[in-house]
């Protein structure tokens, strides 16, 4: 096995070091498919050959718009053993957003079913693996970033999130996300998000068992908990709020003494929500992380702190945090301003965009959240940036939205906000000025073949009044504010 000369080892020799050490220990499972270390070695073996064909190679993007499932981690390891750059996005994208993705990333091979519409050819594992039967080990080689991951932006275009670390094990981040080698991961939310793939592949480097989950459902998860043993599993406030809304007499037949660590994180968690989970399982055994896919920094805090330290998440687990007022300057412990995040002195960058640029203030960046922090540095989160929307723990910002809006002919103008919402934590509101005759229908079917299904808005609410000053902005605070306090007419 090969090391790198500062002791790190490369996924590479990561993954065929377990498949030496635990041959048949089962190392990914999706419903009734399991693979085992050593079929998963050699699968990824095969696919790797294959890609090469297609012109993958070193420092090259392979977007992978696959669901939850074992093909999306060969896909994954594949693209890693020939230094390439993995780039999950989800598999339900529409045209539209695909392509301005692909645009951006240029992949060398894209990972999809055949129903994929995208004008760009496509690949998949069942094919790759007909093309290729040497299942031995690749030449070391190494990608200069381990993950690519997208995301939306303020300016209503796509981005892709390019890591600053190789791929390389992530000794670190395995203590971090507290998994270990004989661990049971299972992994509900879906892997093109960066919150699971992050998590459940730091799982695989550790040794672990991965259990995927196609899609979430509140009952199965506690049945697959009990079924193997899960000793590791990630929620976000969504899915802790299904399952807790599960009967009692449901939620206590689960045998659920395995779990060691219970991870909750990407959107903010009622305190109520936390403090039942805490009650139910232990503090101990309940974790929240706060941070972004740029990891510049994080925090971290468990059940038993965040008792004392109530609505917290966290003090820092690594870079650095601050929070600044509107000129830039810190503001004194218990007063809110706007969080700012950086890596330590002297650690190479986190993470380049492409397609965007960094909200910074010098050195400092910004999730666009705010808060506070208190004498010991646990920080509070207040408020999320108005330009940005977490529905269930995904970010959607209005500006994309508002661009698929007012691409359509009957559309003067749009504002997008976020409206509270009992499961979801905030559902997409539309306010749209309009001509005479909308069709709303045909403005939804519209959106549809230009936005993913969790960005699109729940309701559209139809005035004849413009939604913006001359300066082309609207206020969206102001309108979200109004529509909370009376109620809205006009809406469907």
């Amino acid at each position: 096995m090969t090391h790198l000369p500062d002791g790190t080892m490369s996924l590479a020799a990561c993954f065929r070091r377990w498949s030496n050490e635990r041959p048949t220990a089962s190392a990914v499972t999706c419903g009734s498919d399991t693979l085992s270390w050593l079929a998963l070695e050699r699968r990824t073996n095969r696919v790797a050959r294959a890609l090469q064909a297609h012109g993958v190679r070193h420092g090259t993007f392979v977007t992978i718009a696959l669901p939850n499932g074992i093909d999306f981690i060969v896909a994954t390891m594949a693209a890693w053993k020939l230094g390439a750059v993995p780039q999950p996005v989800s598999a339900r994208l529409p045209k539209a957003e695909l392509d301005a993705i692909v645009a951006l990333a240029r992949p060398a091979a894209i990972f999809a079913e055949a129903s994929l519409d995208i004008d760009h050819p496509v690949v998949d594992v069942a094919t790759l693996l007909a093309n290729c039967a040497d299942d031995s080990p690749l030449p070391e080689r190494i990608s200069p970033s381990w993950k690519a991951p997208t995301s939306g932006g303020s300016t209503g275009r796509p981005k892709l999130i390019v890591s600053g670390q190789p791929g390389v094990v992530d000794a670190f981040g395995i203590a971090l996300w507290r998994l270990e080698p004989d661990g049971v991961n299972l992994m509900p939310g879906p892997l093109y998000h960066n919150g699971p793939f992050a998590s459940a592949m730091a799982g695989l480097m550790a040794g672990g068992h991965l259990v995927l989950m196609p899609k979430f459902d509140a009952l199965q998860t506690l049945e697959l908990v009990e079924r193997h043993r899960a000793t590791w599993l990630y929620l976000v406030p969504t899915m802790m709020n299904r399952i807790w809304r599960l009967d009692d007499a449901v939620r206590d037949r689960f045998d659920l003494s395995s779990l060691r660590t219970v991870w909750h994180l990407a959107a903010p968690c009622p305190p109520w929500l936390k403090q039942a989970w805490i009650d139910w399982l232990g503090g101990g055994r309940i974790w929240e992380l706060y941070g972004g896919t740029e990891s510049q920094a994080a925090t971290t805090i468990d059940g038993l702190a965040w008792q004392q330290h109530r609505g917290s998440v966290g003090r820092a687990a690594y870079g650095e945090l601050c929070v600044l007022d509107d000129q830039g300057h810190p503001v004194p412990n218990g007063e809110t301003g706007e969080i700012y995040l950086r890596r330590t002195a002297g650690t190479p960058p986190s993470y380049r965009y492409v397609g965007a640029e960094a909200r910074a203030c010098g050195d400092w960046e910004s999730l666009g959240d705010y808060g506070w922090m208190d004498a010991e540095g646990y920080l509070y989160i207040t408020d999320r940036s108005t330009d940005m929307i977490l529905v269930g723990g995904a970010n959607v910002y209005p500006a994309e939205v508002e661009a698929a809006l007012e691409s359509y002919p009957s559309v003067i103008s749009s504002a997008v906000i976020g409206l509270p919402d009992e499961d979801l934590g905030a559902r997409i509101h539309a306010i749209v000025q309009a001509r005479p005759g909308l069709d709303r229908a045909a403005l939804h079917a519209h959106l549809a073949t230009r936005l993913a299904y969790h960005k699109r808005p729940r309701s559209i609410e139809i005035v004849d009044t413009p939604l913006r000053d001359d300066a082309g902005k609207s206020r969206r605070s102001r309108l979200r504010q109004d529509r909370i306090a009376a109620p809205m007419r006009g809406v469907e």
